[in-house]
């Protein structure tokens, strides 16, 4: 019996507090059908880190809408970074892939935290010991291959959402609050991804001690509707309170 499936992804970051976030996020259609995330978080904070993140990425994504295979896409990447930067530099890059021609979700890691796997059976957790790219010269990515199946959550993330609440000795309990998860109830995957977010930022007591990105892939039963493929983002933006641009001749006229 073939099941009709959809494929909703949620992202929620933040940056650590007073600062800009060293965390990437992008995305990308695969040739072959299907897409893929890119999450990357680069040493330390700020805009240096930043720019390192973005660095990765963007070669990342370069590589994978070229068709190369997301194990290939994330050893290359690490040459990359371990030549451009002398073995000076440090990321985190996980991969996360929905591939149509194989049927199958790939998950490519290197990232000492774990990701977890939440279904219907319950919780499972992805901790093979990885290595972050960068800094040692033969580096590889711990690749998992998930049958993609109805109500079943992947969650993804940077090491900051690990370590909030660590100045005031109180734990996230990731673990506890996941294995508690109502998979079968079917919940829209932003609702996790923002509720450990804000778990996380309440522990840090509204001051973020470090960046934080949540990303969870939920497969849930398709409704009853067109296959209409739908993005929505949402950040914060502000001005610098100068016009946003130049002054038209009436409005001098009036000045």
């Amino acid at each position: 019996m073939q099941l009709t499936l959809d494929i909703h992804v949620a992202i929620a970051k933040i940056a650590h507090h007073g600062g800009e976030s060293g965390d990437t996020l992008e995305t990308i259609e695969r040739p072959g059908g299907g897409f893929s995330f890119v999450l990357v978080d680069g040493q330390g904070t700020g805009r240096g880190a930043k720019t390192l993140s973005n660095l990765v990425a963007t070669r990342a994504i370069s590589l994978l809408k070229d068709g190369a295979r997301d194990g290939a896409v994330a050893r290359a990447v690490h040459d990359y970074l371990y030549t451009y930067r002398m073995g000076q530099a440090v990321a985190t890059l996980n991969i996360i892939s929905v591939d149509f021609q194989s049927g199958r979700i790939l998950v490519s890691r290197n990232n000492p935290a774990p990701f977890f796997v939440i279904d219907r059976r319950g919780l499972r957790s992805f901790n093979e010991p990885s290595t972050p790219i960068g800094l040692q010269p033969m580096v590889k990515p711990i690749i998992t291959e998930l049958t993609v199946e109805p109500f079943m959550y992947v969650v993804v993330f940077t090491d900051g959402l690990l370590r909030a609440g660590e100045r005031y000795d109180e734990d996230l309990a990731l673990v506890n609050y996941l294995s508690g998860w109502p998979a079968e109830e079917g919940l829209a995957p932003d609702e996790l991804s923002e509720r450990l977010l804000q778990r996380a930022i309440e522990l840090d007591r509204d001051e973020p001690s470090d960046d934080m990105s949540v990303l969870t892939l939920a497969v849930l039963p398709a409704e009853d509707a067109p296959a209409v493929r739908r993005m929505y983002v949402s950040s914060r933006f502000e001005t610098t309170g100068r016009p946003p641009y130049p002054a038209a001749d009436d409005d001098l006229a009036d000045g």
